[in-house]
């Protein structure tokens, strides 16, 4: 039997290798990456081995998809924010055995989902920011779940991230994390202004509204988050409409998960959006009961 060790909801801001970088912005995401790198040394306290990452940069418009090497290996240049991520070096080990394993039990529970392992696919940025920092010394095996989901429903993927877990207790001889890489609202600063907002978030509404989120999380009001999550993606904007964390908001028991959030990084607003990084700590799963069914909109 395995064991889910570790899950949060976390940034992948391009601000943040910025951040490293000689001029004017240089340390502006320091924050952030202290609280990556927190994560990073909580994984390895608990034993875990394979950093699975819900990618909200990982655009698909058929099926669930995990990326699935053996091995990742590249230069990267992001094709969004060229002058922010460019001549990016990664190098990390996959886990293809663990990949096969979540594949197939996604599908079991009918949520189609293929693991590709001999594939020229890069990973995304909503992986590699979070990996830079968390993984620098490739301590983690890593596979990437496509999150940037065009045409399908939250309760899918709410099926997918419980499927997932059910399989890594079940069937996998090891431990693992789940990340939720993605924002909270995500309405970019408007192009001719984004320097103005590179600390601000886009309206007083989104960060409000973000606020409120954050305090359902820390006093575990996952019933009322879950009901409104459909709507609070669509009018505030959710990166990937919130795929990534209806994933692991599915692994933690959807509505019936009762954990209070613990913030690492406090909420940052980052070129009109709202970022965060969290932990919510990980409790047993409630049965279900027969037939019921993951109430997530569309």
């Amino acid at each position: 039997m395995g064991t889910l060790s570790l899950a949060a909801k976390i940034t992948h801001v391009p601000s943040m290798y910025l951040s490293e970088l000689d001029g004017p912005h240089k340390g502006c995401r320091a924050a952030a990456i202290e609280g990556h790198r927190i994560i990073g040394q909580r994984c390895r306290a608990l034993g875990v081995d394979t950093l699975v990452v819900f990618d909200t940069h990982w655009l698909v418009n058929s099926g669930y998809h995990i990326n699935n090497a053996a091995h990742f290996k590249g230069l990267y240049t992001s094709n969004e924010l060229p002058h922010f991520i460019k001549n990016l070096p990664y190098e990390y080990p996959g886990n293809p055995a663990l990949g096969e394993l979540l594949a197939a039990a996604a599908s079991a529970a009918g949520v189609r989902t293929r693991a590709h392992a001999d594939t020229s696919l890069s990973l995304e940025y909503g992986t590699l920011v979070p990996m830079r920092y968390m993984n620098e010394d490739q301590h983690f095996k890593v596979l990437s779940v496509s999150a940037l989901c065009t045409v399908h429903s939250l309760a899918d993927s709410a099926r997918l991230g419980r499927a997932m877990r059910e399989a890594v207790e079940r069937d996998y001889a090891g431990r693992v994390a789940f990340l939720a890489s993605g924002s909270l609202s995500h309405r970019f600063a408007q192009n001719g202004v984004s320097e103005q907002f590179l600390h601000k978030c886009w309206s007083p509404f989104l960060e409000q509204m973000d606020h409120e989120v954050v305090a359902m999380w820390q006093r575990g009001d996952w019933a009322t988050f879950c009901a409104m999550l459909p709507e609070y993606a669509e009018k505030c904007h959710g990166e990937g409409f919130m795929h990534d964390t209806a994933m692991l908001l599915g692994a933690l028991g959807w509505e019936q998960y009762r954990g209070h959030a613990e913030v690492v990084t406090p909420y940052f607003p980052s070129s009109g959006t709202g970022q965060i990084n969290a932990l919510l700590p990980v409790q047993p799963l409630q049965a279900r009961p027969a037939g019921a069914a993951l109430d997530a909109g569309a």
